[in-house]
């Protein structure tokens, strides 16, 4: 899922006309890191899919939209998505939510093992 909602950052980004340096900029991160946004190679566009919503002018959903149906953004095509594609983006949504989740009470865990540890070396 990565590569694909990368390539879809990419060519809003490529529609813009922003440079990758210009981008990470925006987002306050390394040109490296973002290029690994842009490539698929990380899932940390999550952290800043307001910004990028807010740089690139579309809504979350748009980085969910099935490649069959080309992202519109042109705002006067906004309303030409096909209901199977609505469908599917809260699909994807929830499943991206589901991830995020995860990831947090993975951390959550690690930080709680941490803590315990710390607690009885102090002991």
């Amino acid at each position: 899922m990565n590569i694909q909602i990368g390539s879809k950052i990419r060519r809003l980004r490529e529609n813009k006309g922003f440079s990758q340096e210009e981008m990470a900029e925006r987002l306050q991160i390394s040109r490296s890191a973002y290029s690994r946004i842009e490539s698929g190679e990380t899932n940390s566009w999550v952290n800043h899919i307001q910004k990028l919503c807010e740089n690139l002018d579309v809504k979350p959903e748009d980085f969910f939209i099935n490649s069959d149906n080309n992202i519109n953004t042109n705002q006067d095509n906004a309303s030409a998505v096909q209901t199977n594609t609505h469908h599917d983006t809260h699909i994807t949504i929830n499943q991206l939510s589901e991830k995020v989740i995860e990831l947090y009470e993975e951390r959550i865990r690690e930080l709680k093992e941490q803590l315990e540890f710390w607690k009885a070396k102090n002991s």
